[in-house]
C-alpha cells in the first residue's frame, strides 16, 4: 500500500483534512449498523399477530441469531483486510464495502424472511470489506505515529459513535414506533449518505488508500475470486441442508463450533506468524503482544455487547419506559453509550496528550486493564438493578444508564487505544491483516455474547452477575501481566 500521507491543508480539529473524510465515512456507516442493530432481536422476538410483527422467535434462537450475524460481521473483516492489501487497496475496499452494506439494508426493508436473512449476509460481506480498511487509513494519516495517532484516533472513535447515537433514535422510531422494514430502509439510506460523501472526499487523502501494483497481482486476484466463489457455494449448501433438515444441528451449536474454530484458526495464524514467518525478531514479538490484545478484546466485546442483546431485552422486558404518558422505544437505550461516548471522547484525547506531555501516559497494556474494570464495575450496577427486575418490578432507566456509563469509561481505554496500539505494532505488510485480526477478537466476543444472552430467561441477574465476575477477573489478569509484557512492545506505547 502506499502509505504517504496527504498535505495537511486545512486541517480537521488540528488533524489532518482526510481525517474528516474517514470520520464521516464511519459516522454514516455505524448510523446504519447501530440502527439495524437496536431493532434486529427486538424485531427477532416481537409478535407476529401485533400491528408491527415480528419473527416471533424465542430469546435463546433470536440470541443465536444475533451472535452469529454480529461475529460474522467481524470475522469477515480478516479477508477484507487482505483484499486490501493485497488486490483493491482500502480506498476501493471502502466504497465497495459501502455499496453491499446499503444493498443489504434495502433487502431488509422488503418483508419476507428470505431478503431479511439475504440482506443480514450482505451486510456481513460489506462490513467485512469497510470496517478495517477505514480504520488502518486513519492510521495512515500518522505516519509519524505517538499521541498524535491515539489522539486522532479518539476523534474518529467519536465520529463512530455520532453514527451510533443518530442510528437507534432514527431507526428506532420509524422501526419499532411505526413499521420495522421502515427502519431498515433508513438505515441503508445512511449508508448512502456515508458512499457519497466518502467519495467527494477522496482528494483530501492524497495517495492513502491506493493499490500498489506487483507483479502477479492480477493471478492473485484471480484465485481470490475463484476462492470466494467456491467457499459461497460451500457455505449455501450447509445452509440448504441445515433448513431442509437433512443435517441435524442447532444455531446454538453452530456458534459454539463457530466460536471454537476461530480460536483455532487466529492460533494457529499467529504461531505461523512468530515461529516460521520470515519477519524479524522484535516483529514476531509483537505479534505476540497483538495475539494478547486479541484475546482481551475478545473478552470485553463479549460482556459489552449483551448491550444489543440481553441488556436491550433487559431495556424492553424489565425497565418503566413510560414518561408523561408516553413509552419511549427500548431501541433508544442503544444511544446512551453513544452520547457518553461523544462527550467524553475529546476528553479522553486530551487526557492522553496531556499525559504525555508530562510523561506520565500508561501504556496501551494497562489501559486494557482499565477498560475490564469499568466493563466489570457496569454490570455489578446493572446486576444489581436487575434483581428486582427479576422480582417482576419495573426499574428506573437510571440502572441502565449508570451502567452505559461505566461501560462507555471503560471502552474509550480500550477500543480506540487497541486500533491505534495495532495499526502502530504491525509490520507495514501486515496491518491490514493485523486491524482484521482486532475486528476477529470483536467477532469471537459478539459471538460469546449472543450464546450469553440467550440464557435470560433463567433471569437478568444471574447473567449480569456472572459477566461482571469474569470481565472483572480478567483486568485483574491484564493488569499483572503488563509489566511482563511491556518489554515485548518494542518501545510502542
Amino acid at each position: 500500500m502506499n502509505q504517504i500521507a496527504p498535505p495537511l491543508g486545512k486541517s480537521f480539529f488540528g488533524h489532518p483534512r482526510g481525517l474528516a473524510t474517514l470520520f464521516f465515512t464511519e459516522m454514516w456507516e455505524r448510523f446504519s449498523y447501530y440502527g439495524m442493530r437496536g431493532l434486529l432481536i427486538l424485531f427477532l422476538t416481537a409478535t407476529t399477530i401485533s400491528e408491527n410483527p415480528g419473527m416471533g422467535l424465542d430469546a435463546m434462537t433470536a440470541a443465536a441469531i444475533y451472535g452469529l450475524y454480529t461475529a460474522l460481521v467481524y470475522l469477515t473483516t480478516l479477508p477484507g483486510g487482505w483484499v486490501a492489501d493485497n488486490i483493491w487497496g482500502q480506498r476501493k475496499a471502502i466504497f465497495i464495502g459501502g455499496c453491499i452494506i446499503a444493498a443489504g439494508h434495502f433487502s431488509m426493508a422488503i418483508p419476507s424472511d428470505e431478503t431479511f436473512f439475504g440482506g443480514l449476509i450482505l451486510i456481513v460481506i460489506g462490513t467485512g470489506l469497510l470496517k478495517p480498511n477505514v480504520s488502518t487509513a486513519v492510521g495512515e494519516l500518522y505516519p509519524e505515529g505517538g499521541a498524535r495517532r491515539d489522539a486522532g484516533f479518539s476523534i474518529y472513535y467519536m465520529g463512530i459513535n455520532l453514527g451510533a447515537f443518530l442510528g437507534p433514535l432514527l431507526c428506532g422510531y420509524f422501526g419499532e414506533g411505526i413499521n420495522w422494514h421502515y427502519g431498515f430502509s433508513l438505515a441503508g439510506i445512511g449508508m448512502v449518505a456515508g458512499l457519497i460523501q466518502f467519495r467527494a472526499g477522496y482528494k483530501h487523502m492524497g495517495n492513502i488508500g491506493l493499490a500498489m501494483e506487483y507483479e502477479g497481482r492480477k493471478e492473485k486476484e484471480r484465485k481470490f475470486y475463484m476462492i470466494t466463489a467456491g467457499v459461497a457455494a460451500l457455505i449455501a449448501l450447509f445452509a440448504y441442508l441445515v433448513s431442509s433438515g437433512v443435517i441435524d444441528v442447532t444455531l446454538q451449536q453452530i456458534a459454539a463450533t463457530l466460536g471454537g474454530s476461530i480460536l483455532f484458526v487466529v492460533g494457529a495464524f499467529f504461531v505461523y506468524l512468530i515461529g516460521f514467518s520470515k519477519h524479524t525478531t522484535i516483529e514476531k514479538k509483537r505479534f505476540g503482544i497483538i495475539f494478547w490484545l486479541f484475546l482481551l478484546i475478545a473478552i470485553f466485546w463479549a460482556g459489552f455487547e449483551q448491550a444489543g442483546s440481553s441488556m436491550n431485552l433487559f431495556g424492553a422486558q424489565g425497565v418503566d419506559r413510560v414518561m408523561f404518558g408516553w413509552e419511549m422505544p427500548a431501541s433508544w437505550f442503544q444511544s446512551v453509550n453513544s452520547t457518553f461516548i461523544i462527550i467524553m471522547a475529546p476528553v479522553f484525547a486530551w487526557l492522553w496528550l496531556f499525559l504525555s506531555k508530562v510523561n506520565k501516559h500508561p501504556s496501551f497494556l494497562y489501559k486494557f486493564a482499565l477498560g475490564l474494570f469499568g466493563l466489570s464495575v457496569g454490570f455489578f450496577v446493572l446486576a444489581w438493578g436487575a434483581f428486582y427486575a427479576d422480582q417482576g418490578e419495573l426499574v428506573s432507566p437510571a440502572w441502565l444508564v449508570v451502567t452505559y456509563f461505566f461501560h462507555t469509561c471503560g471502552e474509550l481505554c480500550i477500543s480506540p487505544v487497541g486500533m491505534s496500539s495495532v495499526t502502530k505494532l504491525a509490520p507495514a505488510n501486515r496491518v491490514g491483516q493485523m486491524m482484521g485480526v482486532w475486528f476477529v477478537g470483536a467477532a469471537l466476543g459478539n459471538l460469546i455474547a449472543g450464546l450469553a444472552a440467550g440464557d435470560v430467561g433463567s433471569g437478568f441477574h444471574p447473567l449480569f452477575l456472572q459477566v461482571a465476575t469474569f470481565a472483572g477477573g480478567a483486568g485483574i489478569i491484564a493488569l499483572l501481566a503488563a509489566p511482563f509484557l511491556k518489554k515485548y512492545t518494542g518501545g510502542v506505547e
